[in-house]
């Protein structure tokens, strides 16, 4: 008999403690819908503290840590240029950081200081006027390793089913959601300093080789062929990724979804934004304005041409 009150009294704590992991994945975002769609800006212009970081997306789990611990009460944020499916993990690029201030407020000059004693950098991004995004609950330091495996492959597909040129991939972290955001329009105002820098020596062998192929052989070039110049920032470059606030070793590099493009690549035929169905609200639930409300002359990204479109010039 009591062999028998001790399995079950064993099998009533082992039932217990599965249901109690249940709940608490389910208390994270397990059961969570995911909807992206393509509408105004999550959060408008801000201005960010951050860090470049060159390498695995699993290792910025130390700059969250970092940033989080020089003003905790601020919101994270996070930019990421290149798909990990695509770009080897050692040469992926993000910026990791904190917002200091956002819309018409001014960044704190005491805020400013103190994040570039630790080394951090401040740059402003502006508020596009389109985006695809998406949000995920932020509960817990799982619902970060949930958000990695849910959001990201539900974004590449709502991206790449309308073939469009949405990048670079950004995420913020605010109270409990986790907010994600890609571009349709002004990409290049998004990279900072260092990504700029890193673009512009990029292409600077292969331009360099382009001009001595033109300067050379120019007579023999037909009629029908073209030199595409390579795309800068702000055109198709390749995003994104994602851990997120002091949870290293949680990027969703090592999801089992796999896109087969980079997210600069993924809107290669790039659809405007009059053919996608616009929902949701603007920042601080200010009603999204429509086409007909928006000034003339407003800037609208221009439609990219496909690869076959390339080659038919």
């Amino acid at each position: 008999m009591s062999d028998l009150l001790l399995l079950g009294l064993i099998g009533g704590l082992t039932l217990l403690l599965l249901l109690t992991l249940l709940a608490f994945a389910g208390y994270s975002g397990l059961l969570a819908g995911v909807a992206v769609s393509a509408g105004s800006p999550p959060i408008r212009n801000v201005t960010v503290a951050y860090k470049f970081h060159t390498g695995p997306y699993n290792e910025t789990g130390r700059l969250f840590t970092e940033s989080c611990s020089v003003c905790p009460r601020l919101r994270s944020i996070a930019v990421y240029y290149d798909s990990p499916h695509v770009v080897p993990p050692e040469k992926c690029r993000c910026a990791v950081g904190s917002i200091l201030s956002e819309g018409e407020e001014s960044p704190s000059p005491e805020f400013i200081q103190l994040y570039q004693k630790f080394g951090f950098k401040v740059f402003s991004f502006p508020a596009p006027s389109h985006v695809v995004t998406a949000t995920f609950p932020y509960t817990t330091t799982l619902s970060i390793w949930l958000a990695a495996r849910r959001v990201h492959p539900a974004l590449d597909a709502y991206i790449k089913e309308r073939k469009l040129c949405a990048h670079p991939r950004l995420e913020i972290y605010q109270q409990d959601q986790i907010y994600f955001m890609c571009p349709l329009a002004r990409q290049g105002d998004f990279y900072v300093p260092e990504m700029k820098e890193t673009e512009r020596k990029s292409r600077g062998p292969a331009e360099a080789s382009d001009a001595r192929v033109d300067d050379a052989g120019a007579d023999t070039v037909s009629d029908g062929s073209s030199v595409s110049p390579e795309a800068g920032p702000g055109s198709r470059e390749a995003s994104a990724a994602t851990p997120s606030p002091g949870a290293s070793g949680r990027g969703w590099d090592d999801a089992d979804t796999r896109s087969e493009h980079s997210y600069g690549e993924s809107g290669a035929s790039g659809s405007s934004f009059e053919e996608l169905d616009l929902e949701g609200e603007g920042p601080l639930g200010e009603p999204r304005p429509s086409p007909e409300s928006e000034p003339l002359g407003a800037p609208k990204w221009p439609r990219e041409l496909s690869a076959p479109e390339r080659g038919e010039e």
